[in-house]
């Protein structure tokens, strides 16, 4: 769910994970996290919160996502920088790692 869709009050005694949530305690980075770094998805910054936990969801939903999926998915979230191809391939490159066991 986005949280510009959401109050505080709807969600209140509900687990909620943001960005800063999605590495483990010690800092390691999820596949998706590590994707994004290996291929430069982030630019600005300005999208990266909403792009990752969108990801985040897709790979939940579908762990090994086509590109109509991920393009579903991330219509969304605008980035600024236009780094979509990338974004694409960071998805598809977790993918393969998450449905492999790493996460």
């Amino acid at each position: 769910m986005k949280s510009c869709q959401q109050t505080a009050a709807s969600v209140q005694g509900q687990k909620i994970t943001t960005i800063e949530g999605l590495a483990k305690p010690d800092g390691t980075l999820t596949a998706l996290q590590k994707a994004w770094v290996d291929h430069d998805v982030a630019q600005c910054g300005y999208c990266q919160a909403g792009q990752l936990m969108s990801a985040t969801a897709l790979l939940k939903k579908f762990p090994k996502p086509t590109d109509e999926q991920i393009d579903s998915a991330m219509a969304g979230n605008l980035c600024r920088c236009a780094t979509y191809i990338r974004i694409r391939k960071a998805i598809h490159a977790a993918a393969g790692q998450v449905s492999g066991g790493a996460k």
